[in-house]
Parts: C-alpha cells; sequence; structure tokens
C-alpha cells in the first residue's frame, strides 16, 4: 500500500548546499536573523532577532528549556592502544553511582556512544584519565553501548576537566573556548546540567531581550528537557510512523503548569522556545493526561496529523532534512508551508542548523 506523502520520509527531504551550515554563531546572540512563518495562511516575514517581540502574539508566554549542556564527548584510548571517542548519553541526574573499590571512587552503569577504528570487544577497557575509565559491556545500534564508568571525585567535574563540548558533526571544527559560551543558553540552570546537545533556539536570547520582552508583557516560563539521544537520532525508516524515538528525561515544574494552565485560560498563546521545549509540554500531557506538574521520561514522536494540546507557536532554528525535528515543525505548520518557507530561506541567505538562524512559527 502506498505511503501517504505526509509519512513518507523522502518527502521531508531538500537540498543544502554544505555553505549554507553555520560554523560559528553569530557576532551577536540576538544578531541572527529570523523568518516568520503564518502557520495559517502561510505568509513570510524577515527581521532579525532582536525584533522578535514585534512578531509575537500579544500576551505570548514563551516556554523555554533551561538544560545545561556539559562537555561529554572524551578521548581516551584501548588497553591495546587504539584511540576511542566517548560521548556520555545518560544525563547526569539519572546517573546513580555505586562506590567503587577505592575510597573516592565511584562507578555507574550508563550509556553512550564509542567511536573507534576497531570497534571494543565487550570486557574491554578504555581510559581517558587517571581518575576516568570505562569498561565496554554491551554494543547496541548505530555504536551505542552500556558501558561501565569508574571515576574519581565528582563526575561533572572530572568531564569539565577534560571533556568536549559536543558540537554536532555538520561543525567541522573541534570545539573551543568560546563554544563554552555560545554553545549554551544565558538562562540555563547549572542545576540542571546534563544536556549532550544544546537547545539551539535558545542561544538567540540575551537578558535585554528577555527584559524587553517581559516589558511588553510576554511571559516565561522553563521546563528541562535533558537533551540526549533522541533529539539527534535519525529516522531511518521510510515510513516515518514506524520511527520510535529513544525515551528523553523531561521537568515540568508546577509554576511553569500553573503558567501554562492561566495562557491557556484567559486565550494567550504557548510559545515554545524550541522543540525541546514543545516535546516537554506535550510529553507532560501525553504521559500523564493532563497540564501539571510532572517528571519522566517520554518517547513522543511528534507527526503530521497531531493534535497540539499545548503548544500554539513555536520559535526553532532550521533543521536537517528528514530529521525528526523537521517533521515536528511541518506537523505544526504543514508540511508543503514548512519546505516553501525553507526554500525561501535557502534563496535569501539564511544560515542553517545550531549556530544559524532562527524561525517564528505562529
Amino acid at each position: 500500500m502506498e505511503i501517504p506523502t505526509d509519512y513518507r520520509l523522502d518527502s521531508y527531504g531538500y537540498h543544502l548546499p554544505q555553505e549554507r551550515i553555520a560554523q560559528a554563531p553569530a557576532d551577536r546572540r540576538d544578531g541572527s536573523r529570523l523568518l516568520v512563518l503564518d502557520k495559517v495562511g502561510g505568509g513570510l516575514e524577515s527581521g532579525g532577532f532582536h525584533q522578535l517581540a514585534d512578531h509575537l502574539p500579544p500576551g505570548a508566554l514563551l516556554v523555554a528549556n533551561n538544560s545545561r549542556v556539559i562537555p561529554a564527548r572524551v578521548f581516551g584510548s584501548k588497553d591495546t592502544g587504539g584511540r576511542v571517542e566517548f560521548l556520555l548519553l545518560t544525563p547526569l541526574p539519572l546517573i546513580s553511582p555505586a562506590a567503587g573499590d577505592q575510597p573516592g571512587w565511584h562507578t555507574a552503569r550508563v550509556e553512550g556512544l564509542l567511536r573507534a577504528s576497531k570497534a571494543p570487544k565487550p570486557g574491554s577497557g578504555i581510559t581517558f584519565s587517571d581518575d576516568f575509565r570505562l569498561k565496554a559491556l554491551e554494543g547496541g545500534t548505530f555504536g551505542r553501548w552500556q558501558v561501565e564508568l569508574t571515576w574519581r571525585g565528582d563526575l561533572r567535574e572530572r568531564l569539565e576537566a577534560i571533556g568536549h563540548l559536543p558540537l554536532p558533526p555538520y561543525i567541522q571544527r573541534p570545539d573551543t573556548a568560546a563554544d563554552r559560551e555560545r554553545y549554551q543558553t544565558t538562562y540555563n540552570d547549572a542545576a540542571k546540567a546534563g544536556s549532550v546537545a544544546a537547545p539551539t533556539a535558545g542561544l538567540h536570547f540575551t537578558p535585554g531581550l528577555r527584559a524587553e520582552l517581559a516589558a511588553r508583557g510576554f511571559g516565561w516560563a522553563e521546563v528541562t528537557l535533558y537533551v540526549g539521544y533522541g533529539t539527534f537520532s535519525p529516522v531511518r525508516c521510510a515510513d516515518i510512523r514506524e520511527h520510535r524515538m529513544h525515551s528523553e528525561y523531561i521537568e515540568v515544574p508546577h509554576a511553569t503548569a500553573q503558567a501554562v494552565k492561566e495562557a491557556k485560560a484567559q486565550g494567550r498563546p504557548v510559545v515554545a522556545v524550541g522543540t525541546t521545549s514543545a516535546r516537554s509540554l506535550e510529553g507532560m500531557v501525553r504521559e500523564s493526561g493532563r497540564i501539571g506538574e510532572f517528571r519522566g521520561e517520554t518517547d513522543i514522536f511528534i507527526t503530521p496529523g497531531y493534535d497540539f494540546q499545548v503548544v500554539d507557536a513555536m520559535i526553532t532554528n532550521f533543521h536537517l532534512p528528514e530529521s525528526s525535528l523537521i517533521i515536528m515543525i511541518a506537523a505544526l505548520a504543514g508540511r508543503r508551508r514548512v519546505l516553501d518557507a525553507y526554500g525561501h530561506a535557502l534563496a535569501h541567505g539564511f544560515r542553517f542548523f545550531s549556530y544559524g538562524d532562527a524561525m517564528l512559527i505562529k
């Protein structure tokens, strides 16, 4: 039976010249460009992100993801001498350390991506530093492994000391000291450290822009989604309905749930700052059946035909072809409108992906 167009993976492809992929952020966070898409009529407007307040629906409540990216990529060597790269995928808050063999040492079973010229064998050891190593336990699909980490002291401090920010592979350069600041939102919560990718729609916000939004009557609330494998795992099914998302841990605090309820009751639109915020809000309802405080995992996959329960509008960056993220925004605005907007962005010099320009769908 023929797959309907909106459910065909190849219906979400587009040609992106390599030079349009942003390799570095704009000089100023709010100096990026903004493409505004009317999800009903399909109209397009262009401006600067610093003009966001002029384009938001009156009285809108913005909901942002306050998670903090950790330097979760580490480089080490196998006991046999081969070089290995490891990307920790398990969010720090979900790691339950046990006491190690020696005082001050800890151990925990976690999930991560292992990359080496020759795949490690189960049981083989990998050393990253004198006080941080792992044992490969069980290999999975697409480079994912269950491993046993062993470290001395505080795990986050170990990663901060030897780790690298996990810039996406399409940023074809090593991470730098500048990325430690620019690949984080200005409102990230240090207590919510654990993401392995930035909630990139939030990278454009400055304290000054947030102050302007507040002064003009826009609300602000926060959720936490620890960005993990689910966000960047490729969709590989020709029929997207067969794709299964990897679970991600989300937190919707009581104050945010109340703010959303009030906005809904008053007819004010809820604007998700990024796809991770949208997944948090919609995942909250899917997993609990209501708008309310929630902490837990969701594997929600939002595709065309989905009935949004919370999100009315979204601020987002431009996403990879055939990714779960472009499929999600197609569910909000319509596949054809989104692809037409992407075509317009390509024709008018917009920059794409994590360090690129932004889009407001309203």
